[in-house]
Protein backbone atom coordinates (compact mmCIF):
# COMPACT_ATOMS: atom_id res chain seq x y z
CA UNK A 1 0.00 0.00 0.00
CA UNK A 2 1.17 3.52 -0.73
CA UNK A 3 2.42 5.53 2.13
CA UNK A 4 -0.37 7.55 4.25
CA UNK A 5 -0.08 11.10 2.99
CA UNK A 6 0.68 13.80 5.64
CA UNK A 7 -2.01 15.71 7.09
CA UNK A 8 -2.50 19.23 8.22
CA UNK A 9 -1.17 19.10 11.84
CA UNK A 10 -2.62 20.54 14.81
CA UNK A 11 -1.17 23.33 16.43
CA UNK A 12 0.16 22.46 19.86
CA UNK A 13 1.24 25.42 21.75
CA UNK A 14 3.85 24.46 25.16
CA UNK A 15 5.51 26.89 27.97
CA UNK A 16 8.53 25.18 30.41
CA UNK A 17 11.24 26.68 32.86
CA UNK A 18 15.28 25.79 32.04
CA UNK A 19 15.72 28.06 28.48
CA UNK A 20 19.35 29.04 27.82
CA UNK A 21 22.47 28.85 25.67
CA UNK A 22 25.58 26.95 26.01
CA UNK A 23 28.26 24.68 24.52
CA UNK A 24 27.03 21.02 23.52
CA UNK A 25 27.32 18.52 26.69
CA UNK A 26 29.45 15.42 26.44
CA UNK A 27 26.58 13.38 25.51
CA UNK A 28 25.57 15.72 22.64
CA UNK A 29 28.94 15.80 21.52
CA UNK A 30 29.25 12.17 21.43
CA UNK A 31 25.97 12.13 19.23
CA UNK A 32 27.08 15.25 17.18
CA UNK A 33 30.17 13.58 16.11
CA UNK A 34 28.41 10.90 14.33
CA UNK A 35 25.58 13.10 12.63
CA UNK A 36 27.41 14.36 9.94
CA UNK A 37 25.91 11.87 7.00
CA UNK A 38 22.76 12.21 9.41
CA UNK A 39 20.49 13.05 12.36
CA UNK A 40 20.10 9.72 14.28
CA UNK A 41 16.27 9.56 14.26
CA UNK A 42 14.91 7.55 17.86
CA UNK A 43 11.53 6.78 18.23
CA UNK A 44 8.93 3.78 17.98
CA UNK A 45 5.10 3.28 17.34
CA UNK A 46 2.97 2.84 20.78
CA UNK A 47 -0.80 1.46 20.87
CA UNK A 48 -3.09 4.42 22.43
CA UNK A 49 -5.64 3.85 24.89
CA UNK A 50 -8.85 3.07 23.94
CA UNK A 51 -10.88 6.40 23.99
CA UNK A 52 -8.02 8.69 23.39
CA UNK A 53 -9.16 12.00 21.76
CA UNK A 54 -7.02 14.22 19.13
CA UNK A 55 -7.40 16.74 22.61
CA UNK A 56 -5.63 13.98 24.51
CA UNK A 57 -2.72 13.48 22.51
CA UNK A 58 -2.32 17.32 21.49
CA UNK A 59 -1.92 17.60 25.60
CA UNK A 60 0.66 14.47 25.95
CA UNK A 61 2.51 16.66 23.44
CA UNK A 62 2.17 19.87 25.14
CA UNK A 63 3.28 17.84 28.59
CA UNK A 64 6.64 16.80 26.46
CA UNK A 65 7.70 19.71 25.52
CA UNK A 66 6.63 22.12 28.95
CA UNK A 67 8.20 19.53 30.91
CA UNK A 68 11.35 18.58 29.10
CA UNK A 69 13.84 21.43 28.33
CA UNK A 70 15.76 18.69 25.95
CA UNK A 71 12.97 18.91 23.91
CA UNK A 72 12.95 22.54 23.20
CA UNK A 73 16.50 22.15 21.99
CA UNK A 74 17.89 23.38 18.43
CA UNK A 75 21.19 24.42 17.46
CA UNK A 76 22.88 27.32 16.90
CA UNK A 77 26.49 27.59 14.90
CA UNK A 78 28.60 29.58 16.10
CA UNK A 79 32.55 30.34 14.75
CA UNK A 80 33.71 28.46 17.66
CA UNK A 81 30.85 25.46 17.42
CA UNK A 82 27.34 23.99 18.08
CA UNK A 83 25.47 25.56 21.01
CA UNK A 84 22.41 23.69 22.37
CA UNK A 85 19.41 26.91 22.15
CA UNK A 86 16.51 25.74 24.60
CA UNK A 87 13.93 28.26 24.19
CA UNK A 88 11.03 28.76 27.03
CA UNK A 89 7.77 28.24 24.89
CA UNK A 90 6.73 27.80 21.29
CA UNK A 91 4.67 25.43 19.18
CA UNK A 92 4.86 22.48 17.52
CA UNK A 93 2.48 20.29 15.43
CA UNK A 94 0.39 17.14 15.84
CA UNK A 95 0.12 15.37 12.79
CA UNK A 96 -3.49 13.62 12.45
CA UNK A 97 -3.32 10.66 9.55
CA UNK A 98 -6.41 9.18 8.54
CA UNK A 99 -5.80 5.48 8.13
CA UNK A 100 -8.10 3.80 5.02
CA UNK A 101 -10.85 1.47 6.52
CA UNK A 102 -9.73 -1.73 4.91
CA UNK A 103 -5.75 -1.14 6.41
CA UNK A 104 -3.83 -2.26 8.98
CA UNK A 105 -3.69 1.10 11.28
CA UNK A 106 -0.04 -0.33 13.12
CA UNK A 107 0.66 -0.91 9.30
CA UNK A 108 0.03 2.45 8.81
CA UNK A 109 1.57 3.90 11.93
CA UNK A 110 5.10 2.34 10.96
CA UNK A 111 5.15 3.96 7.64
CA UNK A 112 4.44 7.09 9.16
CA UNK A 113 7.70 6.20 11.83
CA UNK A 114 9.45 5.55 8.92
CA UNK A 115 8.34 9.13 7.22
CA UNK A 116 9.46 10.82 9.72
CA UNK A 117 13.03 8.52 10.27
CA UNK A 118 13.71 9.17 6.50
CA UNK A 119 12.83 13.04 6.33
CA UNK A 120 16.21 15.42 6.95
CA UNK A 121 16.12 17.10 10.05
CA UNK A 122 16.44 21.19 10.43
CA UNK A 123 18.95 21.39 13.51
CA UNK A 124 18.43 25.28 13.78
CA UNK A 125 14.65 25.95 12.84
CA UNK A 126 12.45 22.37 13.47
CA UNK A 127 11.81 21.03 17.18
CA UNK A 128 13.08 17.65 17.33
CA UNK A 129 9.93 15.31 18.56
CA UNK A 130 7.81 14.25 15.80
CA UNK A 131 4.36 13.41 16.51
CA UNK A 132 1.62 11.80 14.98
CA UNK A 133 -1.74 9.47 15.95
CA UNK A 134 -3.66 7.08 13.39
CA UNK A 135 -6.97 7.13 13.50
CA UNK A 136 -9.15 4.23 12.14
CA UNK A 137 -12.74 3.82 11.79
CA UNK A 138 -13.10 6.88 13.97
CA UNK A 139 -10.79 6.04 16.35
CA UNK A 140 -7.00 6.70 17.84
CA UNK A 141 -5.27 3.59 17.28
CA UNK A 142 -1.46 4.52 17.39
CA UNK A 143 1.02 7.54 18.63
CA UNK A 144 4.51 7.67 16.83
CA UNK A 145 7.39 9.48 18.23
CA UNK A 146 10.31 10.15 16.37
CA UNK A 147 13.05 12.42 18.21
CA UNK A 148 16.11 13.22 17.42
CA UNK A 149 19.53 11.74 18.89
CA UNK A 150 20.59 15.27 20.36
CA UNK A 151 17.89 15.84 22.57
CA UNK A 152 17.79 11.93 24.62
CA UNK A 153 18.96 8.79 23.88
CA UNK A 154 18.11 4.89 24.42
CA UNK A 155 17.78 5.72 28.78
CA UNK A 156 16.05 8.82 28.51
CA UNK A 157 13.24 7.98 26.20
CA UNK A 158 11.86 5.63 28.62
CA UNK A 159 12.03 8.03 31.39
CA UNK A 160 9.84 10.37 29.56
CA UNK A 161 7.35 7.69 28.65
CA UNK A 162 6.90 6.68 32.18
CA UNK A 163 6.25 10.16 33.20
CA UNK A 164 4.18 11.18 30.47
CA UNK A 165 2.04 7.99 31.78
CA UNK A 166 2.31 9.34 35.52
CA UNK A 167 1.65 12.88 33.96
CA UNK A 168 4.50 13.62 36.86
CA UNK A 169 7.62 15.18 35.87
CA UNK A 170 9.35 15.71 39.12
CA UNK A 171 12.19 13.27 38.15
CA UNK A 172 13.87 14.02 35.49
CA UNK A 173 13.42 17.57 36.96
CA UNK A 174 15.80 16.68 39.89
CA UNK A 175 17.96 15.49 37.56
CA UNK A 176 21.13 17.87 35.51
CA UNK A 177 19.36 18.92 31.78
CA UNK A 178 22.02 19.07 29.06
CA UNK A 179 22.36 22.78 30.10
CA UNK A 180 23.08 22.32 33.50
CA UNK A 181 25.71 19.28 32.00
CA UNK A 182 27.50 21.62 29.95
CA UNK A 183 28.02 23.91 33.08
CA UNK A 184 29.24 20.93 35.27
CA UNK A 185 31.58 20.08 32.59
CA UNK A 186 33.61 23.34 32.91
CA UNK A 187 33.26 22.93 36.92
CA UNK A 188 36.63 22.04 38.39
CA UNK A 189 34.95 18.73 39.09
CA UNK A 190 33.68 18.00 35.91
CA UNK A 191 37.36 18.45 34.15
CA UNK A 192 38.79 16.66 36.59
CA UNK A 193 36.58 13.37 36.01
CA UNK A 194 37.83 14.13 31.97
CA UNK A 195 41.43 14.36 33.16
CA UNK A 196 40.53 11.32 34.64
CA UNK A 197 39.33 9.23 31.70
CA UNK A 198 41.64 10.84 29.17
CA UNK A 199 44.42 9.71 31.35
CA UNK A 200 42.76 6.21 31.22
CA UNK A 201 42.48 5.92 27.32
CA UNK A 202 46.20 7.23 26.82
CA UNK A 203 47.51 4.46 28.74
CA UNK A 204 45.23 1.84 26.78
CA UNK A 205 45.59 3.52 23.42
CA UNK A 206 49.84 3.64 24.19
CA UNK A 207 50.21 0.14 24.79
CA UNK A 208 47.56 -2.02 22.76
CA UNK A 209 48.48 -3.59 19.26
CA UNK A 210 47.75 -0.26 16.88
CA UNK A 211 46.18 -2.84 14.71
CA UNK A 212 43.10 -5.42 15.28
CA UNK A 213 43.17 -7.29 11.90
CA UNK A 214 44.93 -7.22 9.25
CA UNK A 215 45.73 -4.82 6.31
CA UNK A 216 43.27 -4.31 3.75
CA UNK A 217 43.86 -3.21 0.19
CA UNK A 218 41.21 -0.15 0.00
CA UNK A 219 40.04 -1.39 -3.49
CA UNK A 220 36.58 -3.05 -2.92
CA UNK A 221 32.84 -1.00 -3.03
CA UNK A 222 30.20 -0.80 -1.64
CA UNK A 223 32.95 -0.08 0.96
CA UNK A 224 30.42 -0.26 4.04
CA UNK A 225 28.27 -3.58 4.70
CA UNK A 226 25.63 -4.24 6.92
CA UNK A 227 24.62 -7.72 8.39
CA UNK A 228 21.85 -8.95 10.54
CA UNK A 229 22.23 -12.24 12.64
CA UNK A 230 20.52 -14.06 15.17
CA UNK A 231 20.80 -16.84 17.26
CA UNK A 232 18.36 -19.02 19.44
CA UNK A 233 21.20 -21.60 20.45
CA UNK A 234 22.99 -18.00 22.11
CA UNK A 235 19.51 -16.80 23.61
CA UNK A 236 19.39 -20.24 25.77
CA UNK A 237 23.42 -20.50 26.81
CA UNK A 238 23.21 -16.77 27.64
CA UNK A 239 20.56 -17.89 30.38
CA UNK A 240 22.76 -20.76 31.28
CA UNK A 241 26.02 -18.87 31.80
CA UNK A 242 24.33 -16.50 33.78
CA UNK A 243 22.44 -18.47 36.10
CA UNK A 244 25.57 -20.20 36.90
CA UNK A 245 28.22 -17.25 37.40
CA UNK A 246 25.95 -14.63 38.27
CA UNK A 247 26.57 -12.70 35.45
CA UNK A 248 24.12 -10.41 33.78
CA UNK A 249 23.45 -11.35 30.05
CA UNK A 250 25.01 -8.70 28.52
CA UNK A 251 28.38 -9.19 30.94
CA UNK A 252 28.56 -12.78 29.00
CA UNK A 253 28.14 -11.22 25.84
CA UNK A 254 31.10 -9.14 26.70
CA UNK A 255 33.14 -11.83 27.83
CA UNK A 256 32.42 -14.03 24.84
CA UNK A 257 32.97 -11.08 22.47
CA UNK A 258 36.75 -10.85 23.95
CA UNK A 259 37.19 -14.45 23.69
CA UNK A 260 36.15 -14.29 19.98
CA UNK A 261 38.24 -11.44 19.07
CA UNK A 262 41.20 -13.32 20.53
CA UNK A 263 40.71 -16.52 18.57
CA UNK A 264 39.97 -13.97 15.38
CA UNK A 265 43.28 -11.97 15.87
CA UNK A 266 45.27 -14.08 17.10
CA UNK A 267 46.25 -11.28 19.40
CA UNK A 268 45.47 -12.42 23.31
CA UNK A 269 45.12 -8.60 24.09
CA UNK A 270 41.81 -7.25 22.77
CA UNK A 271 39.95 -3.77 23.28
CA UNK A 272 36.22 -3.14 22.31
CA UNK A 273 34.35 0.24 23.07
CA UNK A 274 31.03 -0.75 25.51
CA UNK A 275 28.20 1.54 24.77
CA UNK A 276 27.85 3.31 28.44
CA UNK A 277 24.55 5.04 29.86
CA UNK A 278 26.19 7.24 32.42
CA UNK A 279 23.22 7.56 34.46
CA UNK A 280 25.08 5.60 37.48
CA UNK A 281 26.50 8.92 37.92
CA UNK A 282 25.39 11.65 40.48
CA UNK A 283 22.69 13.98 39.27
CA UNK A 284 21.96 11.72 35.66
CA UNK A 285 20.00 9.16 37.33
CA UNK A 286 16.98 10.21 35.60
CA UNK A 287 17.67 12.59 32.80
CA UNK A 288 15.95 12.79 29.76
CA UNK A 289 19.12 14.66 27.77
CA UNK A 290 21.38 12.14 26.25
CA UNK A 291 24.60 10.96 28.58
CA UNK A 292 25.25 8.08 26.53
CA UNK A 293 29.38 7.62 25.49
CA UNK A 294 31.69 4.76 24.54
CA UNK A 295 34.17 3.63 27.15
CA UNK A 296 37.11 1.70 26.33
CA UNK A 297 37.59 -1.79 27.52
CA UNK A 298 40.91 -3.52 27.58
CA UNK A 299 40.86 -7.65 28.24
CA UNK A 300 43.72 -9.62 28.42
CA UNK A 301 42.14 -13.12 27.51
CA UNK A 302 43.42 -15.61 29.63
CA UNK A 303 44.75 -19.31 28.69
CA UNK A 304 41.82 -20.56 31.25
CA UNK A 305 38.15 -21.48 31.16
CA UNK A 306 35.40 -19.61 29.09
CA UNK A 307 33.98 -18.76 33.30
CA UNK A 308 37.71 -16.84 33.99
CA UNK A 309 37.44 -14.55 31.04
CA UNK A 310 33.64 -13.84 31.91
CA UNK A 311 34.90 -12.56 34.98
CA UNK A 312 38.06 -10.97 34.11
CA UNK A 313 35.83 -9.15 31.35
CA UNK A 314 33.10 -8.18 34.21
CA UNK A 315 35.95 -6.25 35.97
CA UNK A 316 37.45 -4.62 32.98
CA UNK A 317 34.29 -3.51 31.94
CA UNK A 318 33.45 -1.81 35.36
CA UNK A 319 36.64 0.30 34.71
CA UNK A 320 35.41 1.41 30.93
CA UNK A 321 32.33 2.27 32.54
CA UNK A 322 34.21 4.37 35.01
CA UNK A 323 36.02 6.40 32.52
CA UNK A 324 33.39 6.47 29.60
CA UNK A 325 32.30 10.20 30.90
CA UNK A 326 35.07 12.57 29.29
CA UNK A 327 35.30 15.25 27.18
CA UNK A 328 34.90 13.95 23.17
CA UNK A 329 37.00 16.98 21.67
CA UNK A 330 39.65 15.93 23.74
CA UNK A 331 40.07 12.44 23.48
CA UNK A 332 39.83 13.26 19.77
CA UNK A 333 42.86 15.15 20.41
CA UNK A 334 44.37 12.72 22.36
CA UNK A 335 44.01 9.89 19.46
CA UNK A 336 45.89 12.45 17.30
CA UNK A 337 48.42 12.34 19.42
CA UNK A 338 49.13 8.76 20.07
CA UNK A 339 48.57 8.29 16.58
CA UNK A 340 51.48 11.23 16.01
CA UNK A 341 53.36 9.49 18.38
CA UNK A 342 53.03 5.42 16.58
CA UNK A 343 53.51 6.36 12.96
CA UNK A 344 49.51 4.79 12.80
CA UNK A 345 46.16 5.32 13.85
CA UNK A 346 45.40 3.09 16.90
CA UNK A 347 42.37 0.78 16.29
CA UNK A 348 40.06 1.53 19.77
CA UNK A 349 38.61 -1.92 18.99
CA UNK A 350 34.74 -2.54 17.81
CA UNK A 351 31.93 -0.92 19.02
CA UNK A 352 29.39 -2.46 21.41
CA UNK A 353 25.84 -1.55 22.54
CA UNK A 354 23.77 -4.15 24.08
CA UNK A 355 20.34 -1.83 22.99
CA UNK A 356 17.91 -4.26 24.70
CA UNK A 357 15.15 -2.51 27.36
CA UNK A 358 14.92 -6.38 28.93
CA UNK A 359 17.55 -8.82 27.77
CA UNK A 360 16.46 -11.90 27.31
CA UNK A 361 16.08 -14.78 29.70
CA UNK A 362 17.07 -13.20 33.20
CA UNK A 363 14.46 -14.72 35.46
CA UNK A 364 13.32 -18.58 35.71
CA UNK A 365 15.15 -21.44 35.62
CA UNK A 366 18.05 -21.92 32.68
CA UNK A 367 17.46 -23.88 29.74
CA UNK A 368 18.41 -27.84 29.97
CA UNK A 369 21.66 -28.43 27.39
CA UNK A 370 19.72 -30.41 25.22
CA UNK A 371 17.60 -27.28 24.36
CA UNK A 372 20.99 -25.46 24.04
CA UNK A 373 21.83 -28.37 20.89
CA UNK A 374 18.81 -28.59 19.56
CA UNK A 375 19.00 -24.60 18.58
CA UNK A 376 21.96 -24.72 17.16
CA UNK A 377 20.49 -25.36 13.59
CA UNK A 378 18.46 -22.11 13.79
CA UNK A 379 21.05 -19.71 13.52
CA UNK A 380 21.72 -17.43 10.77
CA UNK A 381 24.09 -14.75 9.70
CA UNK A 382 23.05 -12.87 6.31
CA UNK A 383 24.96 -9.80 4.48
CA UNK A 384 21.41 -7.37 3.87
CA UNK A 385 23.10 -4.03 3.16
CA UNK A 386 25.78 -2.57 1.34
CA UNK A 387 26.35 1.35 0.65
CA UNK A 388 28.84 3.94 0.21
CA UNK A 389 26.23 7.11 0.91
CA UNK A 390 27.36 7.08 5.19
CA UNK A 391 30.23 6.51 6.94
CA UNK A 392 30.13 3.81 9.41
CA UNK A 393 32.59 2.68 11.85
CA UNK A 394 35.62 0.14 11.34
CA UNK A 395 33.39 -2.80 13.55
CA UNK A 396 29.74 -1.59 15.55
CA UNK A 397 28.13 -4.92 16.88
CA UNK A 398 24.45 -4.03 18.54
CA UNK A 399 22.43 -6.65 20.39
CA UNK A 400 18.43 -6.02 19.80
CA UNK A 401 15.58 -6.42 21.20
CA UNK A 402 13.69 -9.61 19.90
CA UNK A 403 10.13 -10.54 20.43
CA UNK A 404 11.07 -14.04 21.05
CA UNK A 405 12.93 -13.54 24.24
CA UNK A 406 14.85 -16.78 23.85
CA UNK A 407 16.91 -15.49 21.07
CA UNK A 408 20.10 -13.07 20.37
CA UNK A 409 19.94 -10.72 17.87
CA UNK A 410 22.62 -8.46 15.96
CA UNK A 411 23.33 -5.60 13.47
CA UNK A 412 26.50 -6.06 12.65
CA UNK A 413 28.38 -3.21 10.44
CA UNK A 414 31.48 -2.85 9.37
CA UNK A 415 34.19 -1.04 6.74
CA UNK A 416 35.83 -3.76 4.43
CA UNK A 417 38.44 -1.41 3.39
CA UNK A 418 39.54 -2.11 7.53
CA UNK A 419 38.18 -5.93 8.32
CA UNK A 420 37.38 -8.48 5.52
CA UNK A 421 33.65 -9.90 5.77
CA UNK A 422 34.58 -13.52 6.37
CA UNK A 423 36.47 -12.18 9.86
CA UNK A 424 33.24 -10.38 10.76
CA UNK A 425 31.27 -12.93 10.37
CA UNK A 426 33.95 -15.67 12.01
CA UNK A 427 33.90 -12.79 15.35
CA UNK A 428 30.40 -13.01 15.48
CA UNK A 429 29.33 -16.87 15.28
CA UNK A 430 32.39 -17.24 17.50
CA UNK A 431 30.28 -15.65 19.89
CA UNK A 432 27.80 -17.81 19.80
CA UNK A 433 30.13 -20.75 19.63
CA UNK A 434 32.13 -19.56 23.09
CA UNK A 435 28.54 -19.31 25.34
CA UNK A 436 27.52 -22.56 23.91
CA UNK A 437 30.48 -24.27 24.81
CA UNK A 438 30.78 -22.48 28.01
CA UNK A 439 27.00 -23.57 28.55
CA UNK A 440 27.16 -27.00 27.36
CA UNK A 441 30.37 -27.71 29.74
CA UNK A 442 31.48 -25.44 32.88
CA UNK A 443 34.97 -26.72 32.00
CA UNK A 444 35.18 -25.14 28.58
CA UNK A 445 38.27 -23.17 27.78
CA UNK A 446 39.35 -20.17 25.86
Amino acid sequence: MADPPAGEPVPVRFRGSGAGVDVLSWGQQEYWQMMQDGWLPIGAVTPLPPGTTVEDAAGDLAFVMGSYPSMRTRLRFDPDGPKQVVSQSGEVGLEVVEAPVDADPAQVAEQVRKRYWDRDYDFVGEWPVRMAVVRHRGALTHRVWVMCHLVTDGGGAPVILRELAARDASGSRAARTALEQAAWQRSPAGQRQSESALRWWGRVLREVPARRFPARPATAYPRFWQAAFRSPAAGLAVRVVAARTGLESSSVLLGCLAVSLARVTGQRLVVFRPDVSNRFRPGLGSTVSPVVQFGLCRVDVPDGTVDQALALARRRAMTAYKYAYYDPARLAGLREQVAAERGEPVDAGCLFNDRRRRPAGEAGPPPEPAQVRAAGPASSFEWTHRQDAVELPHLALAVNDVPEAEAISMTVTCDIHYVAPELVEECVRGIEQVVVAAALDPAART
